[in-house]
């Protein structure tokens, strides 16, 4: 998809990840991007100092601010869904309000907000969904199960949703990140790429029409793994 002139809509962009999606759309010619969150407030304001940037209200977990963000951006033709949540916790022992509060976010949030935006993206043809999954969404780390699971099934969306929207202009992009230098793994000890970098990847390989995206070195190397024996990686990160 070509970003230049293109209208963007990001999920969770008020820190991390999302933040840096804003920079990067912005660099590659991108006329609009709105920066959603939950409370506007949390936006960095150097994120929104761009006229090109519109801040939106959107709770992924409320079907009423997504109705009204959709109402609010009937524009956009490119969809990054960014926004998340991570609860530690194993399969036996994590708290299940917890897991369920991922699955809640990290699945159903995707796919809330992709039903209502996928009438407008047709609308807009040529049109991009971008889903931010994560690597341990193909073989889980025990102590994130829960995290692990509820971004499982949004790679399962992602599948499934790239087979229902065939033929209506829509393409569906999966991303597949190692860890991220961000708040979500703050005190995590781990290599971690730089969230500004891992970004501007992805952006780069939206624009070249890729429909799998390992966007950081760590995941490269899994990810090639996971493509020749998906149990060695399983393997791998339970070690």
């Amino acid at each position: 998809m070509d970003i230049t002139g293109s209208t963007a809509l990001v999920t969770g962009a008020n820190r991390g990840l999302g933040a840096r999606f804003v920079t990067e759309l912005l660099a590659a010619g991108a006329r609009t991007v709105y920066a959603t969150a939950r409370n506007l407030n949390t936006i960095d304001p150097a994120v929104v100092s761009d006229p090109r940037v519109r801040p939106l209200s959107l709770d992924v977990t409320d079907q009423a601010t997504i109705d009204a963000a959709a109402a609010a951006a009937a524009d956009v033709d490119l969809l990054i869904n960014n926004a998340g949540v991570l609860a530690f916790g194993s399969a036996l022992e994590g708290d299940l309000e917890l897991f369920g509060r991922d699955v809640h976010t990290n699945y159903l949030g995707t796919v809330r907000v992709t039903r209502a935006f996928v009438p407008i993206l047709a609308a807009n043809r040529p049109a991009a969904i971008v889903n931010v999954l994560t690597l341990i969404a193909l073989a889980p780390v025990g102590p994130m199960a829960g995290y692990s699971a509820s971004k499982a099934a949004a790679h399962s969306f992602t599948q499934a949703l790239r087979a229902e929207v065939r033929g209506r202009g829509i393409e569906v992009i999966g991303v597949y990140p190692g860890g991220i230098d961000t708040d979500m793994l703050a005190g995590v000890e781990a290599d971690k790429a730089a969230p500004e970098e891992v970004a501007r990847r992805i952006v780069a390989a939206v624009a070249s029409g890729e429909t799998v995206v390992w966007p950081d070195d760590a995941s490269s190397g899994a990810g090639k793994v996971y493509l020749g024996d998906p149990l060695q990686l399983e393997q791998m990160l339970a070690g």
